[in-house]
């Protein structure tokens, strides 16, 4: 089993698909423009401040260039990749600071500025070029704090000291490095969990397709039924009249012989769903579903046990619940898990009341790495977080660490109204208890 999260093409979640579309990025870059122009512009003409007027807006030209160059280049709606964002949000941040070293540097009331690539990138991009872009902007800061154009401030009117501009300088360095390390760190957890939730919604959507097959399996048997039926009578009676000698009644008793087979696999296709739940209207003990999710994953050198415990007086019928694309994947899963990790036996038992149904699952194994038991039921990548490089304990056989799959579990039984507990057993194994409230799992059957 693998459950650990790929980004594969096919899903549509490969992690270097572009991160914004080039027409944003270029709208935003006209505004910056627009307002660094009326504010040289009024400060120098409205506010008599005698600015490096062309410089400065050389600068701001060469942006307004390098617009114009990639709206020729390539469509706007283009998106661009994480390389090619960051490279664009280091050009606009290099662009704002030698704008500030012209004038004034962090005297300037627009050297806040400074950090609006590096919030971009925190929202949008990946941690790797947040940081780089927080590097990009303390590097831009600090030239910005002893090399810079001083505002032509009337004389005796401002002056700012030293002090200041180390603290402002400071509380610039501080702000990039909480951007890129605590709002980064929230946006890939919330694009993590994004892309967790599309393939949870994958898995039910497969879950749901293969139960609707069995449905269809039955219809097709009992629509087959009498069309084999009238064949295997025409064919009876056909060797009914045949002499004992005639050359065609080998050929008619293969002919029989193959509709009693294909009326024998029918059968076992209408019987399916009856006994596996295939129908969705079909309500089943709960203890059919839990062996129906288990069943398709049994090895023989593991012992599987499935045991039933009511657990107040006048409680001995099972509860008959719904087979569920939901709870046939996650027991599935945890089963697979449990039976994969095992060293002799896997004990599952399901016990009820009035109030609640819970299930338990024990396996003899290594059990949960106390590192990530506190974590496990988040969306843990293995490839993108690499906080996973901790889970030695339980791996899959292709090499890959559990994670998502935990998640997918997690979330499709809580939409069943399960709760989902992991805990490693005294005495050694993996354990996972699913508790449901009685009266949201238990089916109504109508007596006719």
């Amino acid at each position: 089993m693998n459950t650990s999260f790929k980004l594969e093409p096919e899903m549509g979640l490969q992690p270097e698909q572009g991160r914004v579309r080039l027409r944003t990025l270029v709208f935003i870059r006209w505004m910056a423009l627009c307002g660094q122009t009326v504010a040289l512009l009024t400060a120098h003409f409205g506010l008599g401040l005698e600015l490096p007027l062309i410089p400065a807006l050389f600068v701001v030209f060469l942006s307004g260039v390098l617009n114009v160059a990639q709206i020729a280049t390539r469509p706007a709606s283009s998106w661009l990749r994480n390389k090619e964002a960051t490279m664009a949000l280091a050009f606009d941040l290099v662009q704002v600071s030698v704008l500030l070293s012209l004038t004034g540097g962090l005297t300037n009331p627009f050297s806040i500025l400074i950090l609006g690539p590096v919030t971009v990138s925190a929202s949008i991009l990946t941690r790797r070029s947040t940081l780089f872009l927080s590097l990009l902007a303390i590097v831009a800061v600090t030239i910005n704090v002893f090399w810079y154009s001083p505002l032509p401030w009337p004389e005796g009117s401002f002056f700012l000291h030293s002090l200041y501009l180390y603290g402002l300088w400071a509380a610039l360095v501080f702000t990039a490095i909480f951007l890129a390390v605590y709002v980064s760190s929230l946006t890939q957890e919330a694009r993590s969990m994004g892309m967790a939730l599309m393939a949870s919604q994958m898995a039910l959507a497969r879950e749901q397709k293969l139960s609707a097959l069995g449905g269809l399996a039955a219809a097709a048997a009992h629509e087959l039924g009498s069309p084999l039926g009238t064949m295997l009578v025409v064919a009876k009676e056909m060797k009914e009249e045949l002499p004992p000698d005639d050359i065609y009644l080998p050929d008619v008793e293969l002919l029989i012989s193959e509709i009693l087979r294909c009326r024998e696999i029918l059968q076992n296709l209408s019987a399916w769903p009856e006994e596996d739940g295939g129908d969705p209207y079909n309500i089943i003990p709960i203890v059919s579903l839990i062996e129906a999710a288990v069943d398709p994953y049994e090895k023989p050198e593991i012992k599987t046990s499935i045991t039933s415990n009511p657990k107040g007086k006048g409680e001995g019928e099972h509860p008959m619940v719904l087979r569920s694309p939901e709870i046939l994947h996650s027991l599935g899963l945890f089963a697979q898990n449990a039976i994969q990790f095992a060293h002799e036996k896997v004990d599952i038992s399901v016990s009820w009341d009035n109030r609640t149904i819970t299930l338990s699952l024990h396996d003899d194994g290594p059990g949960f790495d106390p590192q990530i038991l506190g974590r496990l039921g988040d969306p843990l990548i293995a490839n993108r977080d690499q906080t996973q490089k901790t889970i030695t304990a339980r791996k899959e056989e292709d090499g890959e660490h559990m994670g998502l799959g935990v998640f997918i579990a997690t979330t499709l039984l809580a939409r069943t109204g399960g709760k989902v507990t992991y805990s490693n057993h005294l005495q050694g194994g993996a354990v996972v208890n699913i508790v449901w409230p009685r009266q949201r799992l238990e089916a109504v059957v109508n007596q006719a």
